[in-house]
C-alpha cells in the first residue's frame, strides 16, 4: 500500500530543487563507471555539487555497487569530492558498499571521510590492467599478411594484429605502474593510519567486507 501511495503521490521537490528538511543527500554509484555508462564523472560531479551546496543536506553518502572502470573518470570524481569537502567542511562523505566496491570505485571511495560495507561485500581490487588479444599466430596458420603504414614508429602500438616488441611491453608497464601510483596514494591519502598494509594490499586482490575491515580499507 505504501509503495502505491508513492508512486501514486510523488514527493515533489521544492520550488528551488532544494529538500524543505534537513537530510542525507544519497548518490548512487552503480555499474560500470564509464564516460557511456550511468556511473559517468559529469553526471557523478553535478549530483555532489548539488548535494553539497544544498543548505539542508547534513552530509553526503556514496551508495556504491560497482566493480570499476575508467581510472581516468574515477579520478575526476574522486579529486571532486576532495574539493567539495575541502570547501563544505562541515559536512561528511560517507561511502556505503553494497555487493562491491572495488577497482574504481574503490578509487572513489577513498575521498569519503568513512567507509562501511557488509561482511560479504566484495571490497578491493587496487590495481590497474591493460589487456588485449594477440593473432599473430592465427594469422601465420590461415596464411594472412597483415599490412600497416605508421608514420613513428610505435604508432601502431596495441595493434592486435602485429608482434609486440620488448620497447612496447615495457612502455606498457609503466603506463599501468604510473596509473596505479596514483590510485596508491589515492588510497594511503583517505585511509590514513586506518590502514594496514601487507605486500598483497596493492597487488589487485579482493576481500569480503569482514576481512577488509580487519585490512583498514573500510
Amino acid at each position: 500500500v505504501v509503495i502505491l501511495v508513492m508512486y501514486t503521490f510523488p514527493v515533489q521537490p521544492a520550488a528551488d530543487g532544494s529538500s524543505k528538511k534537513e537530510h542525507v543527500a544519497i548518490i548512487d554509484i552503480d555499474g560500470l563507471i564509464s564516460s557511456k555508462t550511468y556511473a559517468n564523472a559529469d553526471d557523478l560531479i553535478k549530483s555532489l555539487n548539488n548535494a553539497f551546496e544544498n543548505e539542508k543536506s547534513v552530509a553526503v553518502v556514496l551508495r556504491i555497487n560497482s566493480g570499476g572502470g575508467s581510472p581516468v573518470q574515477s579520478g575526476y570524481i574522486y579529486d571532486e569530492i576532495l574539493r567539495l569537502k575541502e570547501k563544505h567542511k562541515d559536512k561528511k562523505v560517507y561511502a556505503v558498499v553494497e555487493d562491491i566496491c572495488a577497482s574504481g570505485a574503490y578509487y572513489i571511495a577513498a575521498a569519503a571521510d568513512e567507509i562501511y560495507a557488509d561482511k560479504a561485500s566484495i571490497v578491493g581490487s587496487i590495481g590497474v590492467r591493460m589487456g588485449s588479444f594477440g593473432f599473430v599466430e592465427g594469422m601465420k596458420k590461415l596464411g594472412i599478411e597483415r599490412r600497416v603504414i605508421t608514420a613513428g614508429e610505435n604508432k601502431a602500438f596495441g595493434d592486435p594484429f602485429s608482434p609486440q616488441s620488448p620497447k612496447v611491453v615495457e612502455h606498457s608497464k609503466n603506463l599501468v605502474a604510473d596509473v596505479h601510483k596514483q590510485f596508491i596514494e589515492a588510497v594511503r591519502n583517505g585511509r590514513g593510519d586506518r590502514l594496514k598494509e601487507s605486500d598483497d594490499t596493492y597487488s589487485g586482490l579482493i576481500w569480503t567486507g569482514a576481512q577488509s575491515l580487519e585490512f583498514g580499507l573500510i
